[in-house]
């Protein structure tokens, strides 16, 4: 595959502006031209090997920050908003990549215009029913909203996971970190007790007491605790933390306050250096790790993917959890391969077959429509209601990387990374997808003339021009 060229005029203008420097300060230190940073900062040039160690040496820069993580994020959600069928004509792939690349501001407006007509078009097709009703008001998805916030910024937040870090450190001490949890809320006053109850967290700020279900496992007990750890300890940094985020609605900080205490509790449980030296030692065996820090696999599993902090980023992975339905219902990835913002995953991605093989691990080569190849493990993680007939919840994981990233990885032993034909191919969504022979698509793609023989009929009822 050939070496992509880097194209990061956006970065380096906001680096020049967070070092309040001149256009021509910033050359001098880069040891370059003034047109040609002009140029590299409109790019029109790519970033030269010059730039990039001048930039480490000069300025401490993490050059892997210049990445296409956020213009490949942005070209994949423009590229599904634009499949919306509103639109009657799709722009080129070159010039969604230019936007991107240039105006990242713009690009992230027309995604949130695109997402205030579509959430103001689901409601309108109910408005019958919430005519009369006291209140009724169109509101923005706050779960969409949060859910965009941890995904732009690559699922890392840098002073909630150094602030957990910081916990873990001070409770190494204690006979587990739930142990240190509990004598930590005991220490404010709050008792915490089990109960034979469904309900995993109860808190009550007036009688000062913390209810955890006994029926969940010692994970989730601990996970609870820590969670409500942060909601009362570190209140004021998650607090400056939603402020930043700038949420337009009150229950969108709601939710994104839980997901920060939550974000809190798996960093706790997994604090970064130790969790990633480990997991580089283990070769990122999901069940040694899940033993070695007393998490589940799913925790493991996430927090594998949350591992971009600047100067000691891990593997760049995807994680995506998938209902029976397949409907996504956590999704992130650091890599350039991106899920669907709506509707399910791709049918021929192997965390549809977990169900099928409950408590085992799945593998998967596959490649997408873009030539990139990947490596993916998949398993079930079913959640049992904790008695005779409660309702059990079923879902699967998935967990990948790139192929070269293999080597790293125990699960790609045996495995024959050579061989084109062992990668299967796999999309994103049917409507983007620019593959023409897909036995499993749904709808036809839409950047795409189609034929139809009314005296001819293959597997899909058209033909892809």
């Amino acid at each position: 595959m050939p070496v992509q060229k880097l194209y990061a005029g956006a970065k380096l203008r906001d680096l020049r502006g967070r070092l309040s420097l001149t256009q021509k300060d910033f050359a001098t230190k880069l040891g370059v031209s003034l047109p040609y940073l002009n140029q590299m900062e409109n790019n029109n040039r790519p970033v030269s090997s010059t730039v990039l160690l001048a930039l480490a040496q000069h300025f401490g820069f993490d050059v892997t920050e210049l990445g296409p993580g956020d213009s490949e994020r942005l070209v994949t959600d423009m590229r599904e908003a634009l499949a919306d069928p509103v639109f009657t004509e799709t722009p080129a792939l070159p010039d969604l990549r230019l936007t991107a690349a240039n105006a990242p501001a713009i690009a992230r407006a027309f995604l949130a215009l695109h997402r205030a007509y579509r959430e103001t078009h689901e409601r309108l097709a109910s408005l019958d029913e919430a005519l009369g009703r006291e209140g009724t008001q169109l509101q923005p998805s706050p779960w969409e909203e949060v859910r965009d916030f941890f995904h732009y910024c690559d699922n890392y937040i840098d002073a909630v996971d150094r602030a957990a870090e910081r916990y873990a450190t001070r409770a190494a001490g204690s006979s587990s970190l739930y142990a240190a949890a509990t004598a930590d809320l005991a220490a404010r006053g709050i008792e915490v007790t089990l109960a034979d109850t469904g309900t995993l967290r109860v808190y009550d700020p007036e009688a000062r007491q913390l209810v955890l279900s006994a029926r969940a496992p010692a994970e989730t007990q601990t996970f609870q605790c820590l969670l409500q750890l942060a909601l009362i300890e570190h209140g004021k940094l998650i607090e400056a933390t939603l402020d930043l985020a700038r949420f337009r609605s009150d229950a969108a900080r709601a939710i994104a306050q839980i997901g920060l205490a939550n974000y809190f509790a798996g960093a706790a449980m997994m604090p970064y250096s130790a969790f990633l030296a480990a997991a580089q030692e283990m070769r990122h065996d999901l069940e040694r790790l899940a033993l070695a820090f007393g998490a589940s696999i799913e925790q493991v599993a996430h927090r594998l993917s949350t591992l971009q902090r600047p100067g000691a980023k891990g593997i760049p992975f995807f994680f995506v959890r998938v209902d029976q339905a397949g409907t996504i219902t956590k999704r992130h990835s650091a890599t350039r391969l991106q899920f669907a913002r709506f509707g399910g995953a791709c049918p021929l991605w192997n965390v549809h077959r977990a169900f099928e093989t409950p408590g085992r691990f799945l593998r998967q080569l596959a490649e997408t429509p873009d030539g990139v190849r990947y490596i993916s493990l998949s398993r079930d993680v079913s959640k049992p209601g904790g008695h005779y007939g409660a309702p059990v919840r079923r879902y699967a994981i998935a967990l990948g990387c790139e192929v070269a990233h293999a080597g790293a990885l125990i699960y790609a032993d045996g495995l024959d990374l050579t061989r084109a034909d062992v990668f299967e191919p796999i999309g994103i969504s049917c409507r983007i997808c620019e593959r023409k022979a897909c036995h499993q698509r749904s709808v036809p793609p839409l950047e795409r003339r189609l034929t139809i023989t009314p005296d001819r009929r293959e597997v899909l009822p058209y033909e892809v021009d």
